[in-house]
C-alpha cells in the first residue's frame, strides 16, 4: 500500500534525512579527528616522522579509497531490499562483501609490500624518511582486512538506515587510535618507541577492533536477525558481480576527485614553503567543512534507495532533489562564513604574515567552489541510490582531469601564476561536476517515474 502522499513535504523529509545523516556527520568528523591526531602526534617526534606519516598516509589512502568505493555499493543494494521489505536478501550481499573485502585486503598487502618501496624510490621521496614511510605503510596494511570487513558491515547497517552504530564505532575508533598512538609511537606501558611505524600499527589495530565491535553488535542485535548476515557459505558469483559492477565506478569516481586534490597539493609543493603551508591550511579547513555534505550524501543514497525499493518513485525523486538542495544550502552557509571570517580562521593556524595572506586568498577561492562541491557530492549520492554509477564516473573523471587539472597545471607549472589561479582548477572541475551530475539526476529520476506503469505490471506478474 502506498504511503500518504501528504507526507511529501520538506518538514518530513528533513527529519528523515537528518536522522540518517546526524550519526554519519559525527562519524566523518571522528575520522577527520583521527587524521589530525596522527599529524599532531607525529609532529611532536620531529619533521622526519611527520613527513613519513604524511607521505605514507597518502599512499595508504589511495589503496583505501579503491576498497571503500567498491564496498560503498552495498549501501544502495541494502537500501533497495530494505525498502522493498526483503531483509533476508540483504545478508547475501553482506557476506559477499566480507569475502570481497578480504580479497581486496590481500591484494593491498601484496602491493604495499612489493610495489610501494620501488615506487617511492622512483618518484624521488627523500631517502631520509623513505624507509620510515615504507615501514608505516606496511604496518597499517596489516589492518586492511579488518577495515574492509568493517566497511561491508558499516554499509549494510547504513543501507537499512541504522546509522547510530556507525557513529558509536567511530567515536570508539578515535579514542582507541589516539591511545594506541601514545603507546606505540612514544613507547609507553613497556612497548618500544616505534615512531612512524607505531602510528601505522596503531591504525591497524584500531581497524581490527572496530570490525570486531561492529560484528559483535550486529550479530547480537535483533534489528539484523532476519537478514541472516553471518550464515556464511560458498561465494555467490551473481551477488559478487553486482557489488563489483556497481562499486568499481564509485571507486574510480572518488579516486578521481581525491586525485585532483592530491595533484594540486604536489604542484603547490613546487612553489615554496609559504605557498605550500598556506595551501595546507586552506585545504584542511575546506576538507573539514566538506565532512557534512559527505555524510549527507550517504544519507541521500539510503533515502532514495528506500523509496525506490518501496516503488515510490516520486518520493524517491523528491528525497534526492531535496538532499541535493540541503547540501548546497549548507555549503552556501559555509561559504558565507568564509567570506566574513576567513581572516580569523587563518589566524587559528598561523601567525606568519606571508602564509596568512596567501591562505586568506585561497579561502576566498574555497568559498567560491564550496557550493558546487556540496551540490556535486549530493547529486552523486542521489544517483548511487538509483544504482547509477557508470556515467557519474565518466562525468567526474572528465570534470576533474579534462577540465580542472589542465587549468591547475597551466597556472602552476606552465605560467607560474599566483596560488589562487591554481585553485581555479578546483572551481572549474567542481562546478562542471555539479552541473553535469545534477542534470544526470534530473534525467534518471524522471525516467524512473515514467517507468512506473511498466514496474507495476512486472510486480503484478511476479505475484
Amino acid at each position: 500500500m502506498s504511503r500518504n502522499p501528504n507526507t511529501l513535504s520538506w518538514r518530513n523529509e528533513i527529519g528523515r534525512l537528518m536522522r540518517l545523516a546526524g550519526p554519519l556527520i559525527v562519524n566523518n568528523l571522528s575520522i577527520a579527528g583521527m587524521q589530525a591526531a596522527d599529524t599532531v602526534m607525529s609532529g611532536r617526534l620531529g619533521a622526519t616522522t611527520l613527513a613519513a606519516v604524511a607521505v605514507g598516509a597518502s599512499v595508504w589512502f589511495f589503496f583505501f579509497t579503491i576498497g571503500l568505493g567498491i564496498m560503498m555499493a552495498i549501501s544502495p543494494i541494502a537500501a533497495r531490499h530494505w525498502g522493498a521489505g526483503n531483509p533476508e536478501l540483504i545478508g547475501r550481499y553482506t557476506r559477499q562483501g566480507v569475502y570481497l573485502g578480504i580479497a581486496i585486503a590481500l591484494a593491498v598487502m601484496v602491493a604495499v609490500r612489493f610495489a610501494v618501496p620501488p615506487l617511492l624510490e622512483m618518484i624521488g621521496i627523500d631517502p631520509a624518511f623513505r624507509d620510515l614511510t615504507v615501514g608505516y605503510t606496511q604496518a597499517i596494511s596489516y589492518g586492511a582486512a579488518g577495515i574492509f570487513v568493517f566497511l561491508a558491515l558499516r554499509f549494510t547497517t547504513e543501507g537499512i538506515g541504522a546509522t547510530t552504530p556507525i557513529m558509536i564505532t567511530s567515536l570508539f575508533a578515535f579514542a582507541l587510535n589516539v591511545f594506541l598512538n601514545y603507546v606505540f609511537m612514544y613507547g609507553k606501558f613497556g612497548f618500544p618507541a616505534m615512531g612512524a611505524v607505531g602510528c601505522g600499527l596503531a591504525s591497524a589495530v584500531t581497524m581490527w577492533m572496530i570490525a570486531f565491535v561492529l560484528f559483535t553488535y550486529m550479530a547480537t542485535s535483533r534489528v539484523y536477525r532476519d537478514m541472516q548476515l553471518f550464515s556464511f557459505g560458498p561465494p555467490r558469483m551473481d551477488a559478487l558481480r553486482e557489488i563489483i559492477v556497481l562499486g568499481v565506478p564509485i571507486a574510480v569516481t572518488i579516486t578521481a576527485e581525491a586525485g585532483l586534490f592530491n595533484a594540486v597539493a604536489v604542484m603547490m609543493g613546487t612553489r615554496g614553503t609559504e605557498i605550500t603551508a598556506a595551501h595546507q591550511i586552506a585545504i584542511n579547513f575546506a576538507a573539514t567543512m566538506f565532512m557534512v555534505p559527505l555524510a549527507l550524501s550517504s544519507a541521500i543514497t539510503v533515502r532514495v534507495g528506500h523509496e525506490l525499493g518501496a516503488l515510490e518513485f516520486r518520493r524517491a525523486r523528491y528525497a534526492g532533489g531535496f538532499g541535493i538542495f540541503v547540501c548546497g544550502i549548507f555549503m552556501a552557509c559555509s561559504a558565507l562564513f568564509l567570506f566574513v571570517f576567513r581572516d580569523a580562521v587563518v589566524s587559528l593556524y598561523t601567525d606568519d604574515p606571508v602564509v596568512k595572506g596567501i591562505a586568506i586568498s585561497l579561502l576566498f577561492m574555497a568559498a567560491i567552489f564550496q557550493v558546487a562541491d556540496g551540490v556535486q557530492i549530493g547529486a552523486a549520492g542521489a544517483l548511487r541510490g538509483y544504482k547509477d554509477t557508470r556515467l557519474p564516473m565518466v562525468i567526474n573523471t572528465f570534470s576533474y582531469w579534462a577540465l580542472g587539472f589542465p587549468l591547475a597545471y597551466l597556472a602552476a607549472v606552465t605560467y607560474r601564476m599566483p596560488p589562487t589561479y591554481i585553485w581555479g582548477g578546483f572551481v572549474l572541475g567542481l562546478t562542471a561536476a555539479a552541473v553535469l551530475l545534477t542534470w544526470r539526476y534530473y534525467r534518471v529520476s524522471a525516467r524512473a517515474i515514467e517507468s512506473v506503469p511498466i514496474v507495476a505490471r512486472d510486480a503484478r506478474q511476479s505475484l
